[in-house]
């Protein structure tokens, strides 16, 4: 009796070559973690709807309601108040990291993640890649409604488009750290309750919304130095231009030159790069000792 043997057929092997697969296939986790949260999106309309209702109604608040009580030298309030939105704007979406993350906890989608082949930080960048990308849907929201209130770009496109993008940096360095608080507290609704107290000082005790000069002196030097004020000086600057002369008026004699809007926004660099150099290990420490 002839035994006849079956060659085995070469089966290529799946995926790139061992030499960087493991970065590719964490870049490609990420596409999918973040992918999967765009959809969530777009299944829940009005999550987006009301979180940009928000920015707007302090829009219309502070420009029709609080502008004309506001001094603010070199500037017409519109101009000096739009990019402090903006930066409120994308500070307080970075919040939706953590209730987003804690939701998912809640649910048991982590403990899913955790029985799948996929890197451990894809999950984080995953979230924190989506809530980017809503920030920078809602930041053309936010022009369209700043130029129905008469803002308009003082310097020029380009520079208006790179202190969109500084923004955007600083909000994806925001949500690292949201994502720590995210994956810390318990359920989504104590994850809300615990991110605002850390955003109100920041953002409030800032020059966005009005000229430090107008605050007293120990809260000036809290609000001159935070991370806050320094993306808001920066995408004034970048936004709105320098103060003009004619438009100063006592008690406020100061104008800031030209010369200072490189500094600000490298200042405004190192903060977000500093900030997301921080937050984002600790947060994927924090995930693994979650995940065990």
């Amino acid at each position: 009796m002839t035994t006849t043997t079956i060659p085995t057929p070469h089966v290529p092997a799946v995926g790139p070559s061992p030499s960087g697969g493991r970065l590719y296939w964490a870049i490609a986790d990420m596409l999918t973690v973040t992918k999967r949260n765009l959809i969530g999106y777009t299944r829940v309309p009005e999550a987006i709807f009301f979180s940009s209702v928000q920015p707007i109604m302090f829009v219309l608040l502070f420009r029709y309601v609080f502008g004309g009580a506001i001094p603010t030298p070199g500037y017409h309030y519109v101009q000096f108040l739009l990019p402090g939105i903006f930066v409120q704007t994308v500070a307080f979406g970075s919040i939706g990291t953590s209730i987003g993350l804690a939701e998912d906890l809640h649910k048991g989608l982590i403990e899913r993640f955790r029985a799948l082949p996929m890197s451990r930080w894809a999950v984080l960048a995953g979230r924190t890649t989506a809530d980017l990308c809503r920030n920078l849907f809602v930041m053309a929201l936010m022009t369209a409604v700043g130029y129905a209130v008469g803002f308009r770009i003082g310097t020029n496109v380009g520079e208006y488009l790179f202190g969109i993008v500084l923004l955007l940096l600083f909000a994806y360095a925001l949500s690292w750290g949201f994502a720590f608080i995210g994956l810390s507290a318990p359920n989504s609704e104590t994850a809300q309750l615990m991110s605002f107290p850390l955003l109100f000082p920041l953002t409030f005790a800032s020059s966005a919304f009005v000229p430090l000069q107008s605050m007293p002196g120990w809260l000036q030097a809290f609000a001159q130095h935070q991370p806050v004020t320094i993306l808001v000086n920066a995408a004034r600057d970048l936004m709105s231009g320098t103060p003009k002369p004619d438009l100063v008026f006592p008690p406020f004699t100061t104008v800031v030159s030209t010369g200072q809007t490189s500094s600000t926004v490298f200042w405004a660099v190192v903060w977000s790069l500093g900030i997301l150099a921080v937050l984002a290990p600790v947060s994927v420490r924090r995930y693994r000792r979650r995940a065990l």
